[in-house]
């Protein structure tokens, strides 16, 4: 008797942890700002009318509906947490069209955030997504079977709640704003994750559409030849992260304010100008070639599929237009560790450089494997010697890129070498785990990692004394929430920097400002018409 009461009470104990587990499942949010202990205290009417259908059909058909919801519940709860993670980086949901196959790069920054191996975060993942699978199947059988037991007491306990789900109803009532305590969350969100997916389709085959309309600008690459671009170095710099958000309106950037204004004396002193404006990023938080595309081919890249569908054709890009009128074009992408054939088919790179082959001897600063000053002064050894031929290239800085510890030092030029001299530098900063506890911590390190690569870029074009060197420098997207904020814009700096002034003039009706800072409220467009902007000013 006493085994057959123990028993029983812990049939009883298995079946309050199934209702519970069904019942968090279906009122979790999908979004980072609305997780907390009140979102919890709701009402789903998707775990009423499930209990109840499981209550009323027969066992075996019983079992196979909770089968089938158990399912789609593990389904939806994996998107839901899919949707927060992403919403935290890129400030959107999860696209089920375009960000599966991101999924290993996101783990591998959620890895050097972590400091661990980023084979441990993928199998931590999938071991996760299996338990909620197999836990939430269990549960939802467990359920049918508990309510099945006792029939009559669940159908009397079902109408009630019925009922008060339908007061709740009427009355509006929310614990948190959004999330009325009667909920239709879980139908709604699925709903949702439906719509979106044949948005993100219906948004690839447009792209696709636009892709397939004639390029206008296809033949004016000749004009680059006799423009005032003629015999210079054009190089275009992507700074990592490097968002409105660094030069305006937050604790950090008065700092960051400070550093632009001290570089734009530097290079005045070394007889460079800039004009500053404004570009809408494509991206927010990450995925930053969407904005390298965006940038080189003039029309907006705004997912994975848009971009991968972009490589495969033949869109004239910045490159390739400097390639077709005489120039040598070099990629130096210190991030890339794979071969990237679409670098010499789409955009026409001569040389393409990336982490494996540069001869980089030093340690790496979490994401960063190489500090920018370094790849900076190999670039002006390898590309830049004297007697070189004109050379047009795209260099990504990615010091400044999450999470933003570690950090290097500027050092003597000439003490950089191999990169040696960076050794015993990573142990000197905040371990990222420990960092990302701290929002206002992050903030700061965020704006450490912009002034240092404002820093190492304005020096090194400061210390070449070249008068026919051009740089474009620019951010690729905004970081992420933690540093910008809720529901942030898409803006980023964007300067052109020459000794030239026959290349400012070329751009004065753009209506930028004077420095490397741009004017609160100044000219604003599109990063995808910078291409035509830049073919109009310097190829006509």
């Amino acid at each position: 008797m006493r085994r057959s009461s123990e028993a029983g009470r812990g049939r009883r104990a298995l079946g309050v942890v199934a209702v519970v587990a069904v019942w968090a499942a279906l009122v979790v949010p999908d979004a980072v700002g609305d997780l907390g202990p009140a979102a919890f205290l709701r009402l789903p009417i998707e775990g009423i009318l499930l209990v109840a259908l499981l209550a009323v059909i027969p066992r075996i058909p019983a079992r196979l509906v909770a089968l089938v919801a158990g399912v789609l519940l593990a389904a939806l709860t994996v998107a839901k947490a899919l949707n927060v993670a992403v919403g935290g980086s890129l400030g959107r949901p999860f696209d089920p069209v375009s960000d599966l196959g991101q999924l290993g790069s996101g783990a591998g920054v959620v890895a050097d955030s972590l400091d661990v191996p980023a084979g441990l975060v993928i199998a931590a993942a999938v071991l996760l997504v299996v338990l909620c699978a197999v836990g939430l199947v269990a549960a939802v059988l467990a359920v049918g079977e508990l309510v099945r037991a006792r029939r009559s007491r669940s159908m009397r306990v079902l109408a009630g709640l019925t009922a008060v789900w339908g007061v709740l109803t009427l009355t509006g009532v929310a614990l948190v704003p959004g999330l009325p305590i009667a909920s239709t969350s879980e139908s709604a969100f699925a709903a949702g994750e439906v719509s979106r997916t044949v948005a993100s389709v219906a948004a690839v085959r447009s792209f696709g559409a636009a892709l397939a309309a004639p390029d206008p600008y296809a033949g004016r690459v000749s004009g680059l030849a006799s423009g005032p671009l003629r015999g210079k170095d054009v190089l275009v710099v992507f700074v990592e992260s490097y968002g409105q958000v660094a030069v305006q309106g937050t604790s950090f950037s008065p700092a960051v304010d400070a550093t632009l204004a001290t570089d734009t004396a530097t290079l005045r002193a070394a007889g460079f100008s800039a004009r500053t404006g404004t570009l809408v990023s494509p991206t927010f938080g990450g995925i930053s070639w969407l904005a390298h595309s965006t940038l080189q081919s003039g029309i907006r890249v705004p997912n994975q599929a848009s971009y991968d569908r972009l490589l495969a054709g033949d869109r004239l890009t910045l490159t390739r237009a400097f390639h077709d009128a005489g120039w040598r074009t070099v990629s130096d992408i210190p991030s890339d560790r794979h071969p990237w054939p679409e670098g010499q088919r789409f955009y026409g790179y001569d040389r393409m450089d990336d982490g494996t082959d540069v001869g980089y001897r030093g340690p790496s600063f979490s994401y960063a494997a190489i500090p920018d000053q370094w790849t900076l002064d190999r670039f002006a050894r390898t590309e830049l010697a004297p007697q070189h031929a004109p050379v047009m290239a795209e260099i990504d800085l990615v010091s400044s890129h999450t999470p933003w510890t570690p950090l290097p030092r500027l050092v003597d030029p000439q003490a950089l070498g191999d990169g040696s001299v960076f050794v015993g530098m990573p142990a000197e900063g905040i371990p990222p785990r420990i960092a990302w506890q701290d929002p206002a911590t992050v903030q700061g390190l965020y704006g450490q990692s912009i002034r240092y690569s404002l820093d190492a870029l304005t020096g090194f074009i400061a210390a070449s004394h070249d008068p026919d060197l051009v740089v474009v420098m620019l951010g690729d997207h905004q970081p992420a929430e933690i540093v910008s904020g809720p529901h942030p814009d898409h803006d980023v700096p964007v300067s052109v920097i020459a000794a030239d002034p026959a290349v400012l003039n070329a751009i004065s009706g753009w209506g930028w400002a004077q420095g490397l800072r741009p004017a609160p409220g100044g000219s604003t467009w599109g990063m995808d018409r910078f291409r035509d902007r830049f073919l109009d000013a310097f190829a006509r």
